[in-house]
């Protein structure tokens, strides 16, 4: 059982690995251990009790996803520059298909690899990143970081390989099979999980370029990141067509 270290602030030591080439260094054994340690710690996050740390009041869970829906729905309309084929079906096959919330947990909200600290034995040190952190049904976690395993397929950065291309690395299948093992958790409606992932970083591109456009953002590589917007709608409609 995990507890504290999950929310206690303080200094810790490690590496946020985010291409492949980082983590193609470490050989194709230390790369496939760090991947399943960070599927484990998503699991072991999951599995703790949030009244026995302090976090029993630690967001509302009942309509999580429909109103994650309406969230990424009103984000989106703030920041229309342009058309963007499929992402408005997906927000409204979305809002029509959302199932009842599971059981909640401390859900993270931008679960991957790079928002977590790997030390010197491989081991995850700490866990980056809680501003979306709340409690929820926890397979939102687990549809996001599938999508964010699929961005490298989808395009993105350009020039750049995504970790999970690393030699080593595991497929997708496995890594949901030992969440699965971990949790014992049902996986066979996580399409609709995947799907909402795929809007909410669709939308979230979105608004990245759009201040990028109107000059609010500026730095290298932010004039690529609303290519991602549309292979994102298309990949989150997939997802829903294919739910079982």
């Amino acid at each position: 059982m995990i507890g504290a270290p999950f929310y206690v602030m303080q200094r810790v030591d490690g590496t946020a690995y985010r291409r492949a080439e980082q983590l193609e260094s470490l050989g194709p054994e230390r790369t496939r251990t760090i991947a399943l340690r960070t599927v484990d710690t998503l699991a072991a996050l999951h599995e703790v009790d949030p009244d026995a740390v302090g976090l029993g009041d630690f967001g509302r869970p009942a309509g999580f996803l429909a109103r994650q829906v309406r969230r990424w729905q009103q984000q989106l309309d703030a920041s229309r520059s342009r058309p963007l084929a499929g992402i408005d079906e997906l927000g409204d096959r979305l809002a029509a298909a959302a199932p009842d919330d599971g059981a909640a947990a401390i859900v993270h909200g931008d679960y991957k690899l790079d928002n977590l600290l790997v030390d010197r034995d491989d081991r995850v040190a700490a866990v980056l990143d809680w501003e979306m952190a709340t409690l929820a049904d926890p397979l939102a976690d687990v549809g996001l970081f599938v999508v964010y395993q699929r961005l490298g397929d989808l395009g993105g950065e350009p020039g750049v390989a995504a970790a999970g291309a690393a030699p080593g690395y595991p497929g997708e299948e496995e890594l949901l099979g030992r969440y699965q093992q971990d949790s014992g958790r049902d996986l066979s409606d996580l399409g609709f999980y995947i799907a909402l992932a795929c809007f909410k970083l669709a939308v979230i591109l979105e608004g990245i370029h759009y201040r990028h456009i109107h000059g609010q953002t500026v730095g290298a590589g932010y004039e690529h990141v609303g290519a991602l917007a549309e292979p994102l709608a298309e990949a989150g409609l997939t997802a829903l067509k294919e739910r079982i």
